[in-house]
């Protein structure tokens, strides 16, 4: 069994998966496996990862897998995660890069505390620019309960800082089921999933380890394009709301679950230049629906503790749904 699988999804990054590819093998061990999946580019990005496949054995253990159809990366880390056969799992996307010896070091923090994952910090790397982010967590280098980071419900906290690369993961988590993403979700899949995680899994930590950059204002990136893929945050906090109201501890951890929803709505409706018309109209139409399905006591205690500028969007969103349905 490898000691680390990498699972890297690309999709038309043929400008930023040579670099992609070197950091790779600056993290090379002969017992780290590669897990390439292309996710039907339609660039020379298919031709690239054929040559590296070839070149990373020569240090590594290399799984390539190409899809058929584009399935977005949700689908395309789930394709990942079924090929891989690592005793602990991580990610990296196809447009980022690691510092060299980042995997040696993250191999050893799981093993140093021997818990279920770890989260990490990271570097933003936008044109020349770099800043560091870190996980929004005091503790560090301590094995806790992470349901207990899920809160406080009106702070930043563990579930909202959700990159599935900034951290690694044992494999009893992909054997439990907590691993795997909502297939075919095209934008914050990792929502879900870092909730499902916090809520699931029995112990994690916080480790300060600096080596994933995360690359930023890439023009062909999600958060970059104003288009329909972008709505699917929608069905994605849907998910973490419906799947947070089942569990024991719900009247808690719901506020947290709804304030998110509703801070994140509110983003996107500020954003009016990104979208394309039809698609902003679509936005209003879908935020309003799903102020409707949430939790409602928990709704009106967010709105009367948000700020005045979002919760005054969100309650003439709240209101339009309520006259339509007087009208009717």
């Amino acid at each position: 069994m490898p000691k680390l699988s990498v699972i890297v999804p690309f999709y038309n990054v043929q400008q930023y998966a040579p670099d992609t590819l070197r950091s790779l093998r600056l993290n090379a061990r002969p017992d780290f496996e590669f897990v390439l999946v292309d996710d039907h580019s339609k660039d020379e990005t298919p031709a690239i990862l054929e040559r590296a496949a070839a070149e990373l054995s020569d240090v590594a253990q290399v799984r390539y897998v190409r899809h058929e159809k584009n399935g977005g990366l949700a689908t395309a880390r789930n394709t990942g995660l079924d090929a891989s056969s690592g005793e602990y799992l991580t990610f990296l996307d196809g447009d980022d890069w690691l510092a060299p010896g980042y995997y040696e070091q993250l191999v050893a923090a799981m093993e140093k505390l021997d818990c279920d994952f770890i989260r990490t910090d990271h570097v933003q790397a936008t044109a020349r620019s770099r800043s560091v982010h870190r996980v929004p967590h005091g503790r560090r280098w301590e094995v806790m309960n992470p349901r207990e980071a899920i809160l406080p419900a009106d702070r930043t906290t563990s579930v909202d800082y959700a990159y599935a690369w900034a951290g690694a993961y044992h494999r009893r988590l992909l054997e439990k089921g907590l691993l795997h993403f909502t297939d075919g979700l095209r934008t914050a899949e990792d929502r879900p999933w870092i909730w499902k995680l916090h809520r699931e899994a029995e112990s994690f930590a916080v480790v300060s380890l600096l080596g994933v950059f995360y690359r930023r204002g890439v023009a062909s990136s999600l958060t970059q394009i104003g288009d329909v893929r972008q709505l699917d945050f929608i069905r994605a906090f849907d998910q973490v709301v419906e799947e947070t109201a089942l569990d024991p501890d719900a009247e808690r951890l719901l506020p947290k679950a709804v304030r998110t929803y509703c801070a994140i709505i509110a983003h996107h409706l500020a954003d009016d230049s990104k979208w394309e018309p039809a698609v902003a109209k679509q936005l209003r139409s879908m935020s309003a629906a799903a102020i409707q399905r949430m939790p409602q006591e928990a709704l009106g205690d967010v709105l009367d503790t948000m700020d005045l500028r979002r919760s005054s969007k969100l309650r003439r969103l709240r209101r339009r749904i309520t006259t339509a349905k007087a009208a009717a």
